[in-house]
């Protein structure tokens, strides 16, 4: 009886490592806003060369989500991210010694982007494998360790800049990832099969019942890149990483303009993701129990209002509500995106699965934050950039109405609440 009590599901520890893992990446990853100023300063780059930096790593961890996803798959976890925690480490290192733009291109856009563009993909497809009940919780839980990173690491990298110069910031952030990411990974493991149980610590044979409605027979990923519901999932996630990425790469920047210091601007950001921790728990919480794709509706629609905002933002202090507001929503948009993905793909394949979707990530994450970045270096405002972001979101709110729970291995789910017109 003692024993039961005091037994925890494994697939816990491996989200207490994961979590770890998303901590450390995106915690390094939303930093850059931190360095950007000072990268300009030093080099006289203007702002479209400096966030063109940024834009190539979100692009190129598009692809390395692709070779990721698929590798997680086949070798499991531990294989796969081991060698790209060390990659992580040392691109962070190199970045601090680089003298000219295309050795930053290719310490820190290129090699960070091998060594992280696979984790958030990883880490989410092994929520999805160890996970069905509870699987947006769990999904929620990782999104809120990634926020929770950002939150820690954006003011403490401004204060290791302002002490250490941003040279030695990046070497500390380097090896502190070396601390973090490699411990994590030896925790996980691919399935909940390699203990001899199914997802959510059920009997291993629940996971293959008469009653189970996961799309993972049959599945193939030639058939489910022909669907529509791919095509919204892909335009959708597309315009959310395209108003996500300007933002994170730009309102450092943008709060310096108002006149605040770097470690003001850094607290900008620091509030937006302290509130998307406190959303990605609840919205994974809430996305379980309702319609995700209203859920998304709602979450869309109040963050294209979030930016008409920004767009017109003309004191320091309106930055701040734009930045609960931004966190609150964002922060539960991205979990329900990746449980839709698995309920309407299923987990035989999802780290492949998510690995392709990631492309339109890549794709919108890269672009948002050039655009945005060209659009200032042209007419000296940001307005007009902040209005596309909008608008795209508008059109990612509108796609997530025509969602079904159609599924590619021939399961077809309609809610009774079904309400796509």
């Amino acid at each position: 009886m003692i024993k039961k009590v005091f037994t925890i599901f494994y697939g816990w520890s491996v989200i207490a490592a994961a979590t770890i893992l998303m901590a450390t990446c995106f915690g390094i990853i939303y930093s850059f806003s931190v360095y950007f100023v000072p990268l300009q300063s030093e080099f006289s780059w203007d702002r479209s060369a400096t966030s063109g930096a940024f834009s190539l790593y979100l692009l190129l961890v598009g692809f390395f989500s692709i070779a990721g996803g698929k590798a997680v798959d086949r070798f499991g976890p531990r294989r796969v991210l081991i060698p790209m925690t060390v990659i992580t480490g040392a691109s962070l290192v190199l970045t601090s010694q680089v003298k000219v733009i295309w050795q930053f291109y290719v310490a820190y856009s290129v090699l960070l982007a091998a060594g992280t563009g696979a984790i958030y993909i990883i880490c989410m497809s092994l929520a999805s494998r160890w996970f069905r009940r509870k699987r947006a919780t769990a999904m929620g839980i990782l999104g809120a360790g990634g926020s929770l990173g950002s939150v820690i690491m954006a003011p403490v990298s401004a204060w290791l800049i302002q002490i250490f110069q941003w040279r030695t910031a990046f070497i500390i952030t380097g090896l502190l990832a070396w601390c973090m990411m490699i411990p994590a990974t030896l925790i996980l493991k691919g399935s909940p099969s390699e203990i001899g149980t199914g997802p959510d610590g059920d009997p291993e044979a629940a996971d293959t019942s008469a009653g189970n409605t996961e799309p993972s027979a049959g599945f193939s990923i030639s058939r489910a890149t022909g669907t529509s519901n791919f095509w919204y999932l892909f335009l959708l996630w597309f315009w959310f990483s395209f108003c996500l990425y300007m933002v994170m790469t730009h309102i450092v920047p943008r709060a310096q303009d108002f006149g605040l210091t770097p470690v003001q601007a850094a607290g900008i950001m620091s509030i937006m993701t302290a509130v998307s921790v406190v959303s990605r728990l609840a919205g994974g919480m809430i996305a379980d129990r309702m319609d995700k794709r209203r859920l998304l509706f709602l979450l869309f629609s109040v963050m294209a209002l979030a930016m008409i905002g920004l767009s017109q933002a003309r004191l320091p202090w309106m930055l701040y509500p734009f930045a609960i507001v931004f966190g609150i929503t964002y922060g539960g948009t991205d979990t329900s995106i990746i449980a839709i993905v698995t309920d309407v793909f299923g987990t035989s394949k999802v780290g492949t699965m998510m690995g392709i979707l990631m492309i339109s990530w890549g794709l919108g994450s890269a672009s948002g934050p050039y655009l945005a970045g060209w659009i200032f270096d042209r007419t000296g405002a940001y307005t007009w950039a902040f209005i596309t972001a909008a608008a795209g979101l508008l059109i990612s709110a509108y796609l997530s109405k025509r969602l079904t729970l159609d599924n590619p291995a021939g399961n077809h789910q309609k809610n009774k609440d079904d309400w796509v017109t």
